[in-house]
């Protein structure tokens, strides 16, 4: 499986996966909750950006995954603009990248095996009722790492397009995206049949 883990000395890398995992969950529903408002907009980016520097990834890695994720924020804005005022659609828009930078906060902090041992361990009891906890973790940690992953086959798509000097644009960036979105989910299909997964 694919992984973004960054090995890092921080406090928030050496917090038990399960508990980190529910804390961002909670502190990301907080953030969801928020009104649409700029200082709401404000507290959201505020959130995210002290998230990436207490668990020591720094200012270099909040920029990176935040350029991974601009088409996200680019047509996430857009479409709000259509609907709504820009109060409402600036405040939506960066609430919702703050989820995504914070949800990729942890996948950057914890290993994909620490994640899967920690979503077994908490879906345990409900195996009395039939629940298969190993099954349902893997697809909880695939479900985790798919927005990271996606942003980073993003991020792969216009570096290639860069490189052969084609011009930026939605329809030019969407079917090969698209396409190697498609091969990922293929391959990752694949690894999880090997392992007895269906």
């Amino acid at each position: 499986m694919l992984t973004l883990y960054r090995p890092g000395t921080g406090w928030l890398h050496r917090a038990p996966a399960g508990p980190k995992a529910a804390g961002l969950l909670v502190v990301v529903m907080a953030v969801s909750f928020l009104p649409s408002t700029f200082w709401a907009a404000a507290v959201a980016a505020l959130v995210a950006t002290v998230g990436y520097l207490v668990a020591g990834l720094g200012w270099r890695e909040l920029g990176r995954q935040t350029r991974s994720v601009r088409w996200l924020i680019l047509i996430t804005l857009t479409c709000q603009l259509l609907f709504l005022g820009t109060e409402a659609a600036v405040a939506n828009t960066t609430r919702v990248l703050a989820a995504v930078l914070l949800a990729s906060l942890l996948v950057l902090t914890t290993r994909v095996s620490d994640l899967l041992d920690a979503f077994e361990r908490g879906l345990r009891p409900f195996a009395r009722f039939g629940v298969d906890p190993a099954r349902i973790a893997i697809v909880l940690a695939v479900a985790v790492n798919t927005i990271p992953v996606l942003a980073r086959l993003a991020a792969g798509v216009r570096e290639a397009q860069r490189a052969r000097g084609a011009r930026a644009s939605l329809q030019g960036f969407v079917i090969p995206f698209l396409v190697v979105s498609l091969k990922h989910a293929d391959d990752l299909g694949d690894a999880l049949t090997a392992r007895g997964v269906r």
